[in-house]
């Protein structure tokens, strides 16, 4: 018998492909989010101070529920390694994963050779910084103190130890661009971010930063699967109601 979740999945996998191949014929149109039209103008900002930005992605792993908001943060800063590659301080990465760690620069050399500066790449800008949630926050708070940056990004799996980042972040005046797939996480990055991204907006990223038709595609996806959900619920409370009458 084929189970509820393949069915979903497969679902999914179709409407994904569908609408890929519809978004690339026609013009995309993106709701307003301040806090990634914020980040769309640090990240030029950045390139004309001659300042750093640090993308923390967490101390999530790639093999776990987590890999999720991992992913979502390598395919935020492909994108950024491309736009900010010919700064004079180029990104710097954090993770508190060995693997994240090792993607992590092998994404910031891939932005690097899409934007034609392959020769100006340096792996240690790609960096982990600590094996524990703490561990890592107490290493990459060392980042934003020490090495000009003017934005901190936090993408990826982080729980209470982000506000050590975001503590480090504000002492410094570096400005503060958040998501977390962990509600403990969004809290504290919702009481220390001007613009906090809650919820799905962790994955919508890619899209906002030009990453392609598939992530614009993954936008609408999410929005039909949304509205599934809740018709289902709305149903289900329809049905439970008339079993009483």
């Amino acid at each position: 018998m084929i189970s509820i979740e393949l069915i979903i999945f497969a679902v999914s996998a179709f409407l994904l492909l569908a609408i890929t191949l519809w978004k690339r014929k026609s013009p995309a149109r993106l709701r307003e989010i301040p806090a990634l039209s914020q980040l769309y103008r640090m990240m030029g900002l950045s390139v004309e101070d001659g300042t750093r930005l640090h993308i923390s992605l967490g101390s999530g792993g790639l093999l776990d529920m987590r890999g999720g908001s991992a992913l979502a943060g390598l395919a935020m800063l492909r994108h950024i390694a491309e736009r900010t590659s010919v700064s004079d301080n180029p990104p710097v990465a954090s993770a508190g994963d060995p693997t994240l760690g090792l993607l992590s620069q092998d994404t910031l050399q891939a932005g690097y050779k899409a934007a034609g500066a392959e020769d100006l790449y340096a792996p240690t800008t790609g960096r982990v910084t600590g094996l524990s949630p703490f561990g890592y926050a107490a290493g990459a708070m060392h980042i934003s103190q020490n090495e000009n940056v003017s934005v901190n990004i936090m993408i990826g799996h982080f729980g209470p130890e982000v506000a050590l980042l975001a503590g480090a972040s504000e002492r410094e005046s570096v400005a503060i661009v958040g998501a977390s797939d962990s509600l403990a996480g969004q809290a504290v990055l919702f009481a220390n971010t001007q613009d906090a991204l809650i919820g799905e907006e962790l994955f919508l990223a890619g899209a906002y930063l030009g990453a392609g038709a598939s992530h614009l595609a993954s936008l609408t996806v999410q929005d039909i699967l949304r509205w599934l959900v809740i018709l289902a619920l709305l149903g289900g409370a329809v049905m439970k109601i008339l079993e009483t009458i």
